[in-house]
């Protein structure tokens, strides 16, 4: 049975836990105490949760292996509730229900620094789930503990951490990882929340929601009964919120812009591989070097240097403010940004009647992927009937009816901090980007 899974009755016991905020007691066996004690997995914690927030929060300094262990905790409150469900327990066997456990575990295990803005440049890289495989390697502490102490292929983490789900039973655990309600998302919008000192990614009932969970009509994926759907509404809001005023709130979005533009310029002048197995402290440091006498040091300068010098906020245009140039450069290859940023520094140099170097201008917009939509079916016993989540929520219906991305991410024009008192002298407003953007006549 599921709940005699070592890792899943001792989570009421008390004992050999490890605290993590906010007042989670994780349960950890002498097998998950064998994982986290591996060089791979302690390498998380010093890969930041949050990367570049932290410069706009001071708090958000928490990090992937705080995080790794929230996730890990969510999947064993996952199985145990999933355990009363008969059609779970008679699908997931033990062997599964450990895989879960030890993926969760690991799920971020192929994170580098800074991964999201550098994936978000669509620069051919592979994705951080299939880099897991680098530190699941044979030979590697931590292949050998899954096989030693789990019994458990290390292939078999990697590729169900890659999406690889041919079967019901690995599409349940694959929509457990990563899905509409999955444990990840459970944990990094209550954990961001906190650490950031904000309060909208708490703003849910995370304990009904877990109870409410159920296998869908069709016994491949997560649903929730009827009692679930205000928590899931809530978690809705608040994973919209977080976006809005957290993870693209514009000051974060200063920095990030910085930083990948100067890992876009430097990108070949490093060895990415070994770049990828670092950590924070390390990337910086190797970015820093092979920036030095380049353009790019200050641009790098901007985010990591001892005097905070981020890029203005020189324009912004949304989807419903600045629909033109928004449908111009949002889901736009990197690169298209790159030559949009040069042409516009060139424009502005003529606009000032001064030089205006091509890394005073930085342009930002929603990468090419989208956010995964929130499309969750609802179990009503009583009528013995699902029905989608939209079907029954207003609120979620009118999400659905819209793109999520297009109302909380934003293209953004950002200029180096000497640069704006000749902008207010020049009269250089929002318009003037906007017709520069669209190569309109410029007032």
């Amino acid at each position: 049975m599921l709940s005699h899974l070592p890792e899943v009755a001792a989570l009421d016991s008390g004992r050999a836990i490890v605290r993590i905020p906010e007042e989670q007691n994780v349960p950890l066996t002498p097998r998950v105490r064998a994982i986290i004690d591996t060089p791979e997995f302690q390498r998380l914690s010093d890969i930041s949760q949050l990367g570049l927030v932290s410069r706009v929060y001071p708090g958000a300094r928490h990090t992937r292996f705080e995080h790794a262990l929230g996730v890990y905790h969510n999947a064993l409150l996952y199985l145990r509730q999933l355990a009363h469900d008969p059609r779970f327990a008679a699908l997931i066997r033990p062997q599964s229900a450990e895989l879960l456990i030890v993926t969760a575990l690991l799920h971020d295990i192929g994170h580098w620094p800074f991964c999201h803005p550098i994936e978000d440049l669509g620069l051919g890289l592979p994705a951080h789930e299939t880099h897991a495989g680098a530190f699941l390697a044979e030979g590697a502490d931590l292949a050998e503990v899954l096989l030693r102490e789990w019994d458990i292929d290390p292939v078999q983490v990697r590729s169900l951490l890659a999406g690889y789900a041919p079967t019901p039973e690995l599409k349940v655990l694959k929509s457990i990882l990563s899905g509409p309600i999955d444990i990840d998302k459970l944990d990094y919008l209550e954990r961001d929340s906190l650490h950031c000192g904000v309060p909208y990614g708490r703003h849910f009932d995370k304990q009904r929601l877990i109870q409410s969970l159920v296998l869908n009509e069709a016994g491949d994926g997560l649903a929730i009964t009827s009692k679930g759907k205000t928590a899931a509404e809530l978690m809705v809001h608040a994973r919209y919120v977080m976006f809005s005023e957290v993870y693209w709130h514009h000051a974060v979005r200063s920095a990030t812009s910085a930083f990948a533009r100067a890992f876009f310029e430097l990108r070949e002048q490093v060895d990415l591989n070994a770049l990828f197995r670092d950590v924070d402290s390390g990337m910086i440091q190797t970015l820093k070097a092979a920036a030095d006498g380049r353009p790019a040091a200050r641009l790098l300068d901007a985010v990591f240097g001892r005097s905070r010098r981020l890029y203005k906020r020189a324009a912004e245009f949304s989807h419903l403010n600045g629909a033109g140039v928004y449908e111009r450069l949002s889901r736009r290859p990197y690169a298209d940004l790159v030559r949009c940023a040069t042409e516009l520094s060139e424009r502005l140099a003529q606009r000032l009647g001064q030089s205006v170097d091509p890394l005073q201008v930085l342009v930002d917009g929603p990468p090419p992927h989208r956010e995964v939509e929130f499309a969750v079916d609802v179990s009503f016993p009583s009528e013995n009937t699902f029905r989608p989540l939209r079907g029954v929520s207003p609120m979620i219906d009118a999400l659905a009816r819209t793109s999520f991305d297009d109302y909380v991410k934003r293209v953004r024009v950002f200029v180096a901090p000497e640069l704006q008192e000749p902008l207010a002298r020049a009269g250089v407003t929002s318009e003037w980007w906007r017709a520069a953007i669209l190569d309109e006549s410029r007032p």
